[in-house]
Formats: C-alpha cells, structure tokens, sequence
C-alpha cells in the first residue's frame, strides 16, 4: 500500500513570492548577488532583475529591506514574550484593544462611504428626476394649482 502526501501547489507566483520574500530578509546585498549572478547565468535575468529593483525602488532605499520584510520583522519582535508577566499582559490587552479600535474605525469609515454614497445617488437621482419633469413640462411636486396655491385668476 503506498501513501501519498498532499502538498499545496505553490503555481509559479508561489516560487517567485518565496524568494523575492528571502532576498528582502537578505538586504539589499543579496538583490545585487542576484543580479549579479543573473548577468553571468543569463543576461536577461539580470536585466529583468535590474528593471525589478528599480522599478520596486529596493535600489533606492537605505536600509535594503522591502516594507514587507520590515513589517515582518517588527510584527515577529511584538509577538516575542519579554520575560515580564505584567508587560506581556499589558502588551497584550493593548494590542487588542487597538485591534478592536481598528476595527470599529474601519466599520465606521465603511458606514461614511455608504452614507456619502448614498446622498450622492440621491442626489443624482434629484436631479435626474428633475431634468426629465423640465423636458415633459411636468410641474415639480407640491407647487401648482394641486398643490393648494389660488389660482393666478383668482387673486384680487
């Protein structure tokens, strides 16, 4: 009897993440030992790794690292116990409570948009309605004769 082990498919961006992940870990050293050994391999890996760089500006940078890596690195040094037991907790129940603020933010920004959304297709839906009672020659609602105003042969 044979046993297969299932392994998730990585599909061509999975490779390409992986290491562009590994070289950013690295610095900016390693993105030019890339190219550089691109260049002598194949010379239009080099050239595409060249065009990568700047056009990602990790030639540019001054530390080398990309935002990601950065990220990382200080998501994994706030997740790392200090030893002391009522920092840790403390760390903990302010992130949290950050996190939850986070959230409610969020709800509330997403709340703003649908509000302003919403006045904004009101209001276009006015205007809409507004532009087609003037092309008919439809009165407005509430004015006119209907709308209990006298009659223009009535007033004295």
């Amino acid at each position: 009897m044979t046993t297969t082990h299932a392994t998730p498919a990585t599909g061509p961006m999975g490779w390409a993440a992986q290491a562009e992940a590994w070289l950013d870990a690295r610095g900016k050293g390693a993105w030019i030992a890339a190219m550089v050994l691109g260049f002598i391999a194949f010379w239009p890996i080099g050239l595409a790794i060249l065009f990568y760089m700047i056009w990602s500006k990790r030639m540019f940078t001054s530390s080398g690292c990309g935002k990601r890596a950065r990220a990382l690195q200080h998501a994994d040094i706030a997740a790392r116990p200090s030893g002391n037991s009522a920092f840790d907790a403390y760390k903990s129940d302010t992130l949290r409570r950050l996190e939850e603020e986070q959230r409610a933010f969020d709800t509330f920004l997403q709340r703003l948009r649908e509000s302003r959304d919403k006045a904004e297709f009101d209001a276009f839906m006015d205007e809409r309605l507004r532009a087609a009672r003037e092309a008919t020659g439809e009165a407005a609602p509430g004015t006119g004769p209907e709308a209990g105003d006298p009659p223009a042969d009535r007033a004295s």
